[in-house]
This record gives structure tokens, sequence and C-alpha cells, in this order.
């Protein structure tokens, strides 16, 4: 305080006002008149108590910007919270798609076998169908070489028998097979 004191007079002896001339205190100097003024407008602003309403102002405004940072802290902590929540559904979404990935893997793998072996029993079809058929072609065409070969022994006996037997015979022949209808026929 002493310090304070020292500084302000000294201050105040090195002033201007300690250079002119005249008494210092007096009217027709400018400089009291000008101290009389700054004294007294700092009169007033202490007795309208400017000094605690701009204090007043400087606390609102420092609480006001307390609430904001504690408001924005909370917005932070509830923006991490957010992030937070939304790392862990991406990584539940991102197993889950492993999960459907490996599983169409799977169901594909299985299809592809599953054809696989369908093709193999189609093609097992096929080759029993067309083997049926050449066999069915080659007993077909075994029928029509017997036919054929009756039908030329028939036609060649008819011919042999004819040249060797008589019309005696013939009739002979005829009327046995008749006897022989009737008799299997009764």
């Amino acid at each position: 305080m002493r310090g304070t004191l020292a500084l302000v007079l000294t201050a105040a002896m090195t002033s201007p006002a300690f250079a002119a001339s005249g008494p210092f205190v007096s009217l027709k100097n400018t400089n009291f008149i000008v101290l009389l003024a700054f004294l007294l407008f700092v009169g007033v602003l202490v007795y309208l108590k400017v000094p605690s309403l701009l204090g007043g102002m400087l606390d609102k405004r420092a609480e006001g910007i307390k609430s904001e940072l504690d408001e924005a802290r909370a917005l932070r902590e509830e923006a991490q919270t957010i992030l937070a929540s939304y790392e862990r559904k991406m990584t539940e979404v991102k197993e889950q798609a492993d999960k459907i990935v490996a599983a169409a893997r799977e169901e594909a793998a299985e299809a592809a076998e599953l054809a696989k072996v369908d093709l193999e029993k189609s093609i097992a079809r096929r080759i029993a169908a067309a083997e049926d058929q050449i066999a069915s072609a080659e007993a077909s065409a075994v029928r029509d070489v017997r036919d054929q070969a009756i039908l030329i022994a028939t036609a060649v006996a008819a011919d042999v028998i004819s040249k060797q037997m008589t019309a005696e015979q013939g009739n002979a022949l005829i009327d046995a097979a008749i006897d022989e209808v009737n008799t299997k026929l009764h």
C-alpha cells in the first residue's frame, strides 16, 4: 500500500498540473477543473452503483458462458455416447453381414452339390433310357429278321412242298388240318 501511495504521489508531482503557473487549487486552473470533473464523474458512478452493476453483468455473462460450457460438455458426452452406440451397431451389422455372406456361400455350395447330384442322376436316367431304346430297337430288329426268316422259310417250304407234292397229297393235308381244327375248337 505504501508503494502505491508513493507511486501516486510521484505521478501527481510530475503531472503537467504542477508545471502550470499559479496555484493548483484554483478555478482558473483547467487541470484542477478537469480533476474535479473526473472525481465528480467517478463519484456519480459509485453513487449509482455502476461498478456493482458492471460486476453483476459480468457475473451474469460468466454464468451464461459457464452454463453454455456445461451444456456443450453434456452435448459432447451425449454425442460420444451416440457415436459409441452407432459404432457398436455398425460392428453388429458388419458381423451380421459376414454371417449372411457365409450362410449364402454355404447355401451356394450345397446348391451346387445338389445340382451336381441331380445332373448325375439325370445323366444316368438318360443313359438307361438310351440303353432301353437300344435294347428295344435290337429286339425289334431281331423280331423283324426272324419274321422275315419265317416268311422266307415258309415261302421256300411252300415252294418245295408244292414242287414235291401232288394234288391228292395236298387235299389230304388240307382235310387233316380241318379235322384237327374241328377237334381243337370243340
